[in-house]
């Protein structure tokens, strides 16, 4: 007896040049090539196309086809279904996902299927109601709009995935890989998740409950009245700024400048300044190797405690953790110029 059944949802329009050939190659990868010392059989791996069951599959463009065996109707005797992905236009423009995928979906859950979502994938599952009263995440950048489309859903945009029993969800990319070993983990053991994350190179474990690494930015505005105003705070973030200094230079009131802010960024003043601090601290954190505390200062932070609190609050692990996460490739020199001051290149960088 295998180790169970996973069928693996390709949409038609499988985006070549996107990342969803990504994240559909992490299912086929961890539950499609046999592992006989670790379980014997395997997985048996399914690939269910969404559209005609003829065998040729779905044919994304760039010389490639990817051959479809199985057709929606096969989900509902599978023991795993996992979705890896949705249409950007599903997602990004509100288009409708297939009717007939959604459908399958249902059966399949009703029919007793471990239901799995990767990155967008989410969506489809939201569609299809399973996520209804549940825990669930996805990748960072479409969280607001699944929380938004899907009010039931009680969305966690913070977490690398959910496992949530017979029902979980993982954030974008390699977000997607952790939860595939971790469903390896829950079937076979520890072992065997340890001993195939070693063959494919990975972390053996990084657990759901860790934070998504959401990099702190927020849309600049066309409001030609705000956005001279957020290019002049840019470039002082190591001084201490407050809302009526911001609203004094766009010569407007505060509460207006407020008004105007949030209507052009969807965001309050405050919240946009911490933003665009945080922002600095990942770039300075990334690209050179000035102390925490140096980094406070020119963030406007202040002190190495304060950023280490904001950080942890707010992309949820700590500087140093984060510096280790995205080590710099290549040296480059301090933002620093020769009197100490930040140098308007760095500064406008947020």
């Amino acid at each position: 007896m295998s180790a169970g059944s996973v069928a693996v949802v390709v949409t038609e329009d499988i985006d070549v040049p996107s990342w969803d050939l990504y994240e559909l190659s992490i299912p086929c990868t961890v539950f499609g090539k046999p592992q006989p010392d670790l379980a014997d059989p395997w997985y048996d791996l399914r690939l269910c196309g969404t559209g005609a069951r003829d065998g040729q599959g779905a044919a994304p463009g760039a010389g490639l086809a990817l051959r479809t065996p199985y057709g929606l109707d096969d989900l509902a005797g599978a023991d795993t279904v996992i979705v890896p992905s949705v249409p950007d236009a599903c997602v990004e423009d509100g288009a409708p996902l297939p009717p007939a995928l959604i459908a399958a979906l249902r059966r399949a859950y009703g029919a007793g299927a471990r239901m799995v979502s990767l990155c967008t994938g989410a969506f489809a599952l939201a569609e299809a109601g399973i996520l209804d009263g549940r825990r669930a995440t996805a990748h960072w950048m479409h969280t607001a709009q699944l929380a938004e489309r899907y009010p039931k859903v009680r969305v966690d945009a913070s977490v690398l995935y959910v496992d949530d029993g017979d029902v979980l969800t993982s954030a974008g990319l390699t977000a997607g890989l952790d939860l595939c070993l971790h469903l390896v983990r829950r079937d076979l053991g520890a072992h065997a998740a340890n001993q195939l994350a070693r063959r494919m190179v990975v972390p053996a474990h990084r657990s759901g409950g860790q934070a998504q690494f959401i990099h702190m930015s927020v849309p600049d505005t066309d409001d030609e009245g705000i956005g001279p105003v957020l290019d002049w705070a840019r470039s002082r973030l190591d001084r201490p700024l407050t809302v009526r200094d911001l609203a004094r230079r766009a010569a407007m009131s505060p509460r207006t400048f407020h008004r105007r802010l949030q209507a052009a960024t969807g965001t309050t003043p405050l919240q946009w300044l911490l933003n665009q601090r945080l922002g600095r601290a990942q770039h300075l954190l990334e690209s050179t190797d000035l102390p925490i505390e140096r980094i406070g200062e020119l963030t406007g932070l202040g002190t190495a405690n304060n950023l280490r609190h904001h950080f942890l609050r707010h992309v949820g692990v700590s500087p140093g953790e984060y510096r280790r996460a995205f080590p710099r490739t290549a040296p480059e020199p301090s933002p620093l110029s020769p009197a100490g001051r930040p140098r308007p290149s760095a500064a406008r960088t947020g």
